[in-house]
């Protein structure tokens, strides 16, 4: 069941599920941003990866490469052309067991053509949410900082879950920063 501001509010002064909340929307002369009906309107920091091909890397997600982008730490983003930047939000979050966490674009970024992606947030995952930003157009594109990004909306479930993404000891757990992909390696045989 799709949970209410009154649930999202309590959960956040009870158990901290969303630091900073912000109680209600922020809107005059910013990219919205708070509590609003269903959701949770999330926050950009100021911390951006933005790939660049300067270096002519591959991107792997099996085998990043550092050189794939550069760090900007601003009070906007400028993402070129048909180009993609990894940031975080400003909140942390804390996932109740039996609840997953959806994201949706803000459509003052859509109608900009700025898509938003962000997997779900899983029973007991917690941290900063790294978010990728894909700017479609043929223009760059200005991200605002510190300002809304993305909207958050909580489904309960009718039973919890039997594994959490806390039991599984996923690997993005309690993760700070923007988050580059992981991949977890197999253990190593034992010889014998």
């Amino acid at each position: 069941m799709l949970k209410p501001d009154s649930w999202i509010r309590e959960k956040c002064r009870r158990e901290k599920m969303i630091a900073p909340f912000v109680e209600g929307l922020v809107a005059k002369g910013k990219v919205s941003y708070g509590l609003s009906s269903y959701g949770y309107d999330i926050r950009v920091s100021d911390e951006y990866k933005v790939f660049t091909d300067v270096h002519n890397c591959v991107v792997d997600p099996k085998s990043f490469n550092d050189k794939s982008f550069v760090d900007i730490t601003a009070p906007y983003c400028i993402v070129p052309a048909h180009s993609f930047a990894l940031a975080r939000s400003v909140e942390y979050f804390r996932i109740p067991r039996g609840v997953i966490g959806l994201c949706i674009g803000k459509s003052t970024y859509a109608r900009c053509g700025i898509v938003v992606n962000i997997t779900p947030l899983e029973p007991e995952w917690e941290g900063h949410l790294t978010l990728e930003i894909s700017n479609t157009t043929p223009l760059p594109a200005k991200i605002y900082s510190n300002e809304g990004i993305a909207q958050l909306v909580f489904l309960g479930a009718e039973d919890e879950c039997e594994t959490s993404y806390k039991d599984r000891k996923g690997k993005y757990q309690a993760q700070r920063g923007v988050t580059l992909p992981r991949i977890l390696r197999p253990a190593a045989r034992a010889r014998g």
